[in-house]
Order: structure tokens, then sequence, then C-alpha cells
């Protein structure tokens, strides 16, 4: 009969073997989410769930994301800068015919080699005009959300067609894209989480779990039941701005999902072998066309001001070394593909597709330990219309569907305009800003923040969004003053983060040895540069009712 010692140490093995070596990682993003639009910033919105994230994990001070949706997305699924990737230029929207270019590998690509199951939920906004450049061609097992960058919330449309959608690979390799138009009606931030929720109660724990759940939600339309308005935001006004307590509810609801989602990491003892990483892909919209509080920062959605660029972020595992304190090492999204390669042991040199280099460090000990990370800049943009190539063809010489015949084509730019026009109907902070513009450089070098070029004007909101600040600047011009969007032509702005985090006492003519020593890195940038041709559009991509791709791969 075996000894009892032996007995307890089988059972410790035992459940050892429950658990994978490597951590199940899951990623939650939100959609221009403002920087204080959380408990934990005073907000007056209620996030009890991410509260106690932050309060038991650690809030990242300066984690770094792009102006906007698409370009943070491509760079935390390739660890790479956006002038690398292309995005550079700003969104990919719906009828364009460009995306995640397919020799980047994906973090989803990455992850799964090394043994991980992959589910991507939510928002995509790669890229979808080729079937391969959707989720589940891109390293995902499943996905469950929408391609598109945005939908009304019940009936899942963007233009008034369907994007929603189910699609995985079969037993037999075969790749399924199921319509989900049985749930129209139903509330998608809510699938969402349901989603999440449903994978990990029905995962297999031994093995390693990445789940990537990206939440639409606070993006506009603001849409939410008069029930979840009373029940968590009937205290908030709707003076000055009457779409705040509709957009705090999304907020809200968002919070209780991701509630339900570390709740089931306990139930099956996955939670305390899981790292759990929440951040907004860019903050929230300014001026009339939002509802977001980004405050004490400036601007906002598509500007390069901190409250574009700095958003709500932080890490939540039991794994840490050190909790329960606010990190103000200088990071950026393309961090956590780096720090995800380290966990998962992955070498890319053992794989047959070549990893591009990548511009994100390993962070976790820095997190873990506090630690320095020793990081003295991080490049918000460069956009150089130098760089934008005249020409037809597509990435990789991908072209057009043989069946579309030629004579189609102006009719089909003349209706691309009409439904360009109706898109910015949908996406009222498309009226205000985008980051296609004038050449533009912006970097974060050490305490100094320099942006310089032809760029947006954006200023200040009080806190929780109850009316603009004003603050007179040198050089300062509101965006939103006018309909028309203001714009800094050939300007030079140069900020003491230190001393000045509202970015309000442009001090360039006071330091032009900075100015200098940080412009001359412009030259080492756009050496990295990744060219980018015409945006070529299309409505072929929505016929029949449904968004999917439209372009066959030659």
């Amino acid at each position: 009969m075996p000894s009892l010692w032996l007995l307890a140490l089988l059972a410790v093995v035992a459940g050892q073997q429950q658990q994978p070596t490597k951590p199940h990682i899951v990623v939650i993003v939100a959609d221009d989410m403002g920087y204080q639009d959380v408990g934990f910033r005073d907000s007056n919105i209620q996030t009890p769930n991410l509260d106690k994230l932050a309060e038991e994990g650690v809030i990242l001070e300066n984690h770094y994301v792009t102006p906007a949706c698409s370009p943070t997305r491509t760079s935390l699924m390739s660890g790479r800068h956006t002038i690398r990737t292309g995005f550079w230029r700003g969104n990919v929207k719906p009828t364009e015919e460009w995306g995640l270019r397919l020799n980047e590998t994906t973090m989803a690509e990455m992850l799964k080699r090394n043994g991980y199951a992959t589910h991507g939920i939510g928002k995509w906004h790669c890229g979808m005009y080729t079937w391969d450049h959707t989720p589940v061609k891109r390293g995902f097992d499943t996905f469950f959300g929408l391609y598109l960058g945005a939908q009304k919330y019940f009936s899942h449309e963007r233009s008034g067609v369907l994007d929603f959608r189910s699609d995985y690979h079969d037993e037999n390799g075969k790749f399924h894209d199921d319509l989900r138009e049985d749930l129209k009606g139903q509330y998608n931030t809510r699938l969402f989480s349901d989603e999440a929720v449903n994978l990990i109660n029905n995962h297999e724990e031994s093995n390693p779990l990445f789940l990537y759940l990206s939440y639409t939600a606070p993006h506009n339309p603001y849409d939410v039941s008069k029930k979840d308005v009373k029940t968590y935001a009937k205290d908030i006004a709707n003076k000055p701005n009457k779409v705040r307590p509709k957009y705090a509810a999304m907020i809200s609801v968002m919070d209780e999902g991701i509630g339900k989602v570390v709740k089931s990491l306990e139930e099956k003892g996955m939670r305390n072998n899981t790292v759990i990483v929440f951040l907004s892909d860019n903050g929230a919209v300014y001026g009339s066309a939002g509802a977001g509080s980004n405050y004490p920062l400036r601007g906002g959605k598509h500007s390069m001001f901190e409250g574009g660029i700095k958003t709500v972020s932080l890490v939540n595992s039991p794994l840490l070394n050190k909790s329960g304190y606010t990190n103000t090492n200088l990071l950026e999204v393309t961090d956590w593909y780096a720090t995800f390669q380290k966990m998962a042991g992955d070498d890319p040199t053992l794989h047959g597709k070549p990893q591009l280099p990548i511009d994100g460090e390993d962070i976790w000990d820095t997190i873990s330990n506090d630690s320095p990370l020793g990081r003295e800049e991080v490049l918000v943009n460069l956009y150089l219309n130098s760089m934008i190539q005249s020409s037809n063809a597509h990435e990789f010489r991908e072209k057009r569907d043989v069946e579309e015949e030629e004579e189609e084509v102006e009719e089909e730019e003349e209706e691309v305009e009409e439904e360009e026009e109706e898109e910015l109907e949908e996406e009222e902070e498309d009226n205000v800003a985008d980051m296609n513009s004038g050449d533009n450089f912006a970097l974060r070098w050490k305490n100094w923040k320099l942006i310089t070029g032809t760029f947006l004007s954006q200023g200040w909101i009080k806190q929780n969004q109850v009316e603009k600040d004003t603050i007179e600047t040198n050089e300062y011009k509101d965006s939103s003053k006018e309909k028309k969007t203001k714009m800094y032509k050939d300007v030079t702005l140069l900020f003491d983060l230190e001393k000045d985090p509202r970015e309000t006492d442009n001090v360039a003519e006071k330091n032009a040895e900075v100015v200098k020593i940080m412009m001359d890195k412009i030259a080492g940038y756009k050496e990295q540069m990744t060219p980018v041709n015409d945006w070529k559009s299309s409505k072929k991509g929505q016929k029949g009712g449904v968004w999917k791709p439209w372009v066959k791969r030659s």
C-alpha cells in the first residue's frame, strides 16, 4: 500500500498537470474609451470589475497606442509599428482593398504554432478584402464577431449590411463562415462576453489558451437599452453632452462582461495561470461628436496629443511578483507581441514563415517587478505623402475578382463616394478628424513630446465630460469650434511632459537643440517605412446584404 506522503506527492503532480507550463493569455480591448472613463480614475462611470483588476494588478500609466483603431490593432497583432505595417496612413475603411499584409506573422499565428488554442471575439478591423486577410486565416482557431470597424449594436449592421459571423475550420480542414442572422436583436457586447465565457468553460485547461476579446464598446453609434442606462447611468447628466449616459452604460455593460470572464477563469481553475491585459485602442473621440473624457489629457482619437494615444491600460495576473501599483515606464502596444512570444517559448527561426523584425520589447519583468525598462523614445507616427504610391496593384500582386467587368469601375467609384457619405453620417467623428493629412511626425523622447508638420488641432475636456476646459496657449486652435476641421499647418510643437502633462505650453523656440535632436530621427524612421498604394475601393464586399471579402488572390 503506498505511503501517505507518496499519495500526497502524486496528488500534487496530478494537480500540476492540470495547468500548462505556458500561461493562459487573455487580451481585452475596448474601443474609443476615454483615459478617465474608469472608476479608478475618479470617473462617474461604473466599472467595478476593471477597478478590481487594477487594484489587484498593475496600472500602466505610460502605455502608448496609436491615434486610431486599425493602426493600434495591427501593431498589437504584429508587434510592429505602423510605419512598417503601412497603417501609418490610418484606418482601413469598409470598402478599401488593403489590410495587414500576409507576410506579417500575427500574434495568433505565433501562439498557435506554440501549442495555444487561439480564439478571436469581437472587432477585427485589420482588413477583409480577401478571405486570407480574415481572422481564421491569420492564426485564430475560431472567430466570433465582425470583420469591420463598427456596427449597430443590436442589428449588427454597417450601412444596412450584416457583419456578424462564426468562423472556423472543421475536422477536415474546411473553412466555414457561418453568418449569424439568428443573433439579430441581441446586444453585441453581451454576445461577445458570453462567447468568451463559453470558450473558457469548454477549454481543456491543460492546454494554453489565447483569448482575444475585442469589444466594439464604447465606439459609436451610442446604442444601448434604456434598461441599461437606468441601471448603470441614471445619475449621469445628459447636459452638455446628451449621449454621455448612453456612453457610460455601454462601458458598464462591457465591464459587467469582463467580470463574468474573470469569474469563469476562476471557476475553471485557470485563473492562477492567466495573464489578463486590458487596453483601449485609442482615446475617446474629442469634441461634439464624442461622449468620453480623456481628462486631464489634451485631445482625443485621431490626434497625436496625449489624449489620443495614452489610454486606459492594465495588467492583472497571480503570476506578477509585484501588484497593486502604477508602472510609469514608457511602454507601447507593440510590446505585447514580444512579451507573449517569450512566454510561449517561441523560436521564430524554427518555423517556415519568416518573422519580420518586431519593434516591441519583452516587458514582463518591467511590469512584474517594477524594474526599469530603459526605453527613452516611443514613435507616435510618421506620415509622409511621398510614401504613397500611385498604383492600382494590390499587395503581393493580388488581382481583382476575374468576374469584374472593366466598364463597372467608373460607376462603382461614384457609388463609393455615395457610400462614404453614408459612413460619415454613421460615424460622426470622421466628420471631425482622420489621420489622413499633410506630412507630420510625432515622437516621445525622454520627457519631451514633439509634434511637427500638418496635423489635427484639439483641446481639453473637463473631468467627466462636463464641459470644455478652455486653456489659452500659444498657437492653439480648437478643432471643434467650427464645423470644418481645424489643422495646425507646418507647425512645430514641443512639450515637456514632466512639467506640462496637459500639453499647454509650446516650448519649441526655447529648446531648439532638443527639437533638432528629435527632428534628426526622422531619417532613420523613414528608412523603416513601408510605402503604401493609393487606396482603392469597391462596393462588391456588401452585395447580397452581407459584408464579405470580394477579391480573389491570384
